[in-house]
């Protein structure tokens, strides 16, 4: 194997965020970008001689060409395996189950996830460790320190391999892999639930539209519903996986998804509605005549997991980040078991559920997941659904009434404000800490405010403590509201504005959402100045 050392010179962006290092495809396409990043990543890891490396990502644009160089430095770093999905392909989730069940050192996930792809688009490349997660904070951190003194990397001369070809194929000395992308997940998933009742429901008429945004779930989507379950065929729709989605926004939400809500909404709609987005892990669920947020989802997934067979047992725990709403505690507190408000990112459920401490988890930006791998997974959620449908046999809008008359319901909203400019959101957030002392006691339209703070986590389970994770306002009459910077864009800044408040009263829960908000969103602009801030007279996403 002839191993070329190449000289170098550091990148000072490659900090990765909440979820890996994302940048434009033309930034990574920069000479030696990949490589500084790739060879930052094996620099920072230790023990992983002679073993097993999972590579694969969404198959977006470029996706192709960095599993090639990956592979080739991967040898000559020492890896003694290399496994990597068919066609360059793995969703997130089903990236997390091969390194779990293979006993892989690690993997390298080639996605942006949500974010659009192309040529001019976004990419994305993050190193999850040997239980299937994000690399915590101590890893990125020991990446991202490597990037900014990095001189030489480390690549074997050798051609291209057919990604397409199933089998064992040799690289240098070193063992690649192509797998299906799609069986192991598949049977994970049918190990889980109750595949017989969901197909008799199937078989008994029942309709659904499932939305793959031509994004990498429309294997998986066609292998699972229409194959294994007996859904109709078209059942999946935008199910080939293309390079820039289609030319749209891969992002699962109701502005990106307004086909599938528009058909939901209408008198023909089938009796249930999903998608999921660009890497799998995400997921929009929308019942006839009914939108089920987020937050809502992962409580009513967590109150009905027991009627799945995977889930029998009970929960240990569950786990929400901090900007998704409280609904899910209250069906902790019913069940007797522990909840837990951890920040934004998955790789901070990954203690929780390998400590045992918690068994579903979920992100009010559409991520939803369980202890079964240690990736947020999008069409789990769809088929824990599809389970609670075929075992309570009633619409997905009946069984959302129903947890909202025990519960109470969580009025919830989300204001995205893309694309601006970086310094104007940092002095924003910069603003909002400067007020946080002063706030309790005070009164924002209308509103009395009994605690503000910048949440802090600290992790239960190895005591480690993350600072500034968001500027949180909290009411006296329960309402509360979230400042905070997105970590997954790629130009300019995102501030996210959360909004919420609880009702209980029965006749006040079929309210239009933004109305109940009204006064919480007039409390966020009087305190933050947003429009002036910023320039934007109105969010850009409202979710």
């Amino acid at each position: 194997m002839m191993i070329r050392s190449v000289s170098t010179q550091p990148y000072d962006d490659q900090k990765p965020g909440t979820s890996g290092l994302r940048k434009k495809v033309p930034h990574f396409q920069q000479a030696n970008y990949v490589e500084n990043f790739v060879q930052s990543i094996f620099d920072s890891l230790e023990g992983f001689e002679g073993k097993a490396l999972v590579v694969g990502g969404d198959g977006r644009y470029f996706n192709r060409e960095v599993i090639q160089i990956v592979m080739k430095m991967a040898a000559a770093a020492g890896f003694g395996k290399v496994i990597v999905g068919q066609g360059g392909i793995l969703s997130t989730p089903a990236a997390s189950n091969v390194i779990r069940q293979s006993g892989a050192f690690g993997g390298i996930i080639l996605s942006a996830s949500h974010n659009p792809g192309g040529p001019k688009e976004d990419f994305g490349i993050k190193y999850n460790t040997g239980n299937g997660g994000p690399a915590p904070e101590k890893v990125t951190a020991e990446i991202y320190a490597r990037t900014k003194s990095i001189s030489e990397y480390k690549i074997i001369d050798a051609p291209d391999l057919d990604l397409d070809a199933l089998g064992d194929f040799d690289l240098g000395g070193m063992t690649v892999s192509v797998v299906d992308p799609v069986a192991a997940y598949a049977e994970l998933m049918e190990s889980l639930f109750d595949f017989p009742a969901i197909k008799a429901m199937f078989d008994g008429g029942f309709t659904m539209s499932f939305d793959a945004m031509h994004a990498v779930t429309g294997p998986y989507a066609t292998e699972i519903l229409e194959n294994r379950l007996g859904a109709a065929k078209g059942t999946v729709k935008n199910g080939t996986p293309l390079p820039d989605f289609g030319g749209h926004h891969p992002d699962p939400n109701l502005v990106h998804a307004k086909e599938l809500y528009d058909l939901m909404m209408s008198a023909d709609a089938p009796d249930f509605g999903a998608a999921s987005d660009g890497d799998g892990d995400r997921n929009l669920i929308i019942g006839k005549g009914i939108f089920v947020t987020p937050s809502d989802s992962l409580a009513l997934l967590a109150a009905n997991a027991h009627l799945a067979p995977g889930y029998k047992g009970g929960l240990s725990g569950i786990a929400r980040s901090m900007p998704t709403s409280g609904a899910a505690d209250r069906v902790a507190e019913k069940l007797g078991i522990e909840s837990y408000e951890t920040p934004t990112g998955w790789k901070f459920f990954g203690n929780l559920l390998d400590a045992d401490k918690a068994t579903i988890c979920g992100e009010e930006s559409a991520g939803t997941g369980s202890n079964h791998v240690r990736e947020k997974d999008g069409l789990w959620a769809v088929l824990l659904w599809l389970n609670i449908l075929a075992a309570r046999k009633e619409p997905a809008k009946d069984i959302v009434a129903a947890h909202w008359r025990e519960y109470g319901r969580n009025y919830y909203t989300r204001h995205d404000y893309e694309g601006i400019d970086a310094d104007a959101a940092e002095g924003l957030m910069a603003h909002l800490r400067a007020e946080l002392s002063s706030l309790p006691g005070t009164k924002i339209n209308g509103l009395f405010v009994s605690m503000a703070d910048d949440f802090s986590y600290h992790d239960p389970v190895d005591g480690s403590v993350s600072e500034n994770q968001g500027v949180r306002v909290m009411f006296e009459d329960g309402s509360r509201m979230v400042f905070r910077l997105s970590g997954t864009g790629t130009a300019g800044a995102t501030l996210r504005v959360y909004l919420e408040r609880l009702a209980t009263d029965p006749d006040k829960l079929a309210l239009e959402t933004q109305s109940a908000l009204a006064d919480v969103i007039g409390a966020a602009e009087d305190l933050a100045g947003i429009k002036q801030r910023t320039g934007r007279d109105a969010p850009d996403v409202i979710t």
